[in-house]
């Protein structure tokens, strides 16, 4: 009688087991169906079809993301070319949600901010874009042109000079360092001649005295 009762709960358990795995295997299967799907789109330029079929096929399957990422950003920069720029700068926050670390989206999501002037969102991004390379060149040179634009001229000499530490013959941050030292030179309060003082004023006369 154990005997029947131990088989009776091993068959029970299989059982289990099965119905588990086999929603699990018929899920991966429409994955990588609707992911399929998603890929002939984007073929096609459908766009639009393929955000929506990768983002289903990414939410049953996160192995998908990376593709999901890249049709954001086919689809950010069409946009952008078509000067939709708020629906592109969309597109590619979702392509960092998903692909945080990945520079180029910052890059290319910075480039559609600089062309609304948006210079506090695209500061925002060029900062995040130094931490992921600190010494790229172009993300110092285009960080300091915000500086610049913003009247920031100590944060934009600051990363002026990094430019010119890195390459002392880049023309632009050479140019730059000429209006940067300007403004601070007109920005500087005159000081006097040396052996020149100002001239105190005359002390008060002790109240309820005549003056001689």
């Amino acid at each position: 009688m154990k005997k029947y009762s131990l088989l009776t709960a091993i068959i029970v358990l299989m059982v289990c087991i099965s119905q588990a795995a086999a929603p699990r295997g018929g899920k991966e299967n429409e994955a990588n169906k609707l992911a399929r799907e998603g890929a002939d789109a984007a073929k096609s330029q459908d766009l639009d079809k393929a955000v929506d079929l990768l983002r289903k096929a990414t939410n049953m399957d996160h192995k998908y993301a990376d593709e999901l990422s890249a049709v954001y950003q086919r689809r950010a920069y069409a946009l952008a070319q078509t000067q939709n720029y708020q629906e592109a700068i969309q597109d590619y926050s979702e392509a960092i949600k998903i692909q945080p670390k990945d520079a180029r989206i910052y890059e290319q999501r910075a480039a559609v901010e600089m062309k609304i002037y948006d210079y506090d969102k695209a500061l925002a991004d060029y900062s995040e874009l130094i931490k992921l390379k600190p010494n790229e060149i172009r993300y110092l040179n285009y960080r300091a042109y915000i500086y610049e634009t913003k009247d920031d001229i100590k944060n934009s000499m600051a990363d002026n000079d990094q430019v010119l530490k890195i390459d002392p013959n880049n023309q632009e941050a050479k140019g730059r360092k000429q209006r940067l030292d300007q403004k601070q030179a007109e920005r500087t309060p005159l000081t006097p001649p040396p052996g020149i003082t100002p001239k105190s004023s005359p002390k008060p006369s002790p109240t309820g005295k005549k003056k001689p």
